[in-house]
């Protein structure tokens, strides 16, 4: 059994690459549920929930379900500059509107709904900006 989950891994050396699959699934889970509740959105965005409303989450929902297929994809095709550098600006696209959304539009508070988010657009893009050269030659 175990042989089998190693086969679906990515090939690539390093932890960069199941680490983007990880958050590719993860990712995907969130997708799904902005399309069936707004309860886990309105955790994000805490300072004015009620401004995350069915069709905003499901807006957030699309978003999120393409990052996740840029990241799957990265995870498998982690070689390619090109893939590199849109999951590379993915994360920098989603973190600057977490961010945004905290300090700017004072929609989203910090705790545990923005955590997550900020935790992991900080790690993926200092991970991927320092590792550029290992994956890439560039």
């Amino acid at each position: 059994m175990l042989s089998t989950l190693a086969a679906l891994l990515p090939p690539d050396q390093g932890l960069l690459p199941p680490w983007l699959l990880f958050i590719s699934a993860v990712s995907l889970f969130n997708s799904a549920q902005n399309y069936t509740t707004t309860s886990l959105t309105k955790r994000v965005y805490a300072e004015q929930p009620e401004q995350a409303t069915p069709l905003s989450a499901r807006t957030f929902g699309t978003w999120t379900g393409l990052s996740s297929i840029i990241r799957l994809y990265a995870a498998y095709h982690i070689t390619n500059p090109q893939v590199y550098q849109i999951a590379l600006y993915s994360y920098v696209i989603g973190l600057a509107h977490f961010v945004s959304e905290w300090l700017i539009f004072r929609t989203a508070r910090l705790g545990p709904g923005l955590a997550g988010p900020l935790v992991v657009g900080s790690v993926s893009i200092a991970w991927m900006v320092s590792q550029r050269e290992f994956y890439v030659g560039t």
